[in-house]
């Protein structure tokens, strides 16, 4: 598959909303709290300007978004979703690698404990778990691993 990466504009908000939502909906069902309004003003208000948001395309169709910020000496990615119909195609892997390529270390990043395909993508990758918590911290209130590349 061949992907193209750009920066998101907000004209792109109504698919990178679709993006979050049904990528969460298929592959993480137990962790949808919004409803899909909540999302998409959400993706629309918050997260685009923001900013740190790439855009995955294949075909002409934005199949994966990952976002990054830096916060007090640290790098986070606080994003990276593929489309559920991309999932496998080396989407995510090609996202990852554009933002580690970008930002300084240490990389951190957050995913629920229970969600082990993306716990195998992150360990493949070099990621190493930093702590475990109980979700008492998290919306969801799953409990999550904290993950750091060093």
């Amino acid at each position: 598959m061949n992907i193209a990466l750009r920066p998101a504009t907000d004209a792109d908000a109504e698919r990178v909303f679709e993006v979050l939502y049904f990528s969460r909906k298929a592959l993480l069902p137990y962790a949808c709290l919004r409803t899909e309004d909540d999302v998409r003003n959400w993706t629309r208000s918050v997260l685009l300007p923001a900013g740190g948001i790439t855009l995955a395309l294949a075909e002409g169709s934005i199949a994966g978004v990952v976002g990054t910020q830096r916060a007090d000496g640290t790098s986070w990615i606080t994003q990276l979703y593929v489309a559920p119909e991309s999932v496998g195609q080396g989407v995510g892997s090609r996202l990852l690698s554009h933002a580690l390529a970008a930002l300084p270390r240490p990389v951190r990043l957050w995913c629920f404990q229970r969600n082990t395909r993306a716990r195998r993508f992150y360990e493949r990758r070099g990621f190493e778990p930093v702590s475990f918590t109980d979700g008492s911290g998290n919306e969801e209130r799953l409990p999550d691993v904290l993950y750091e590349l060093a």
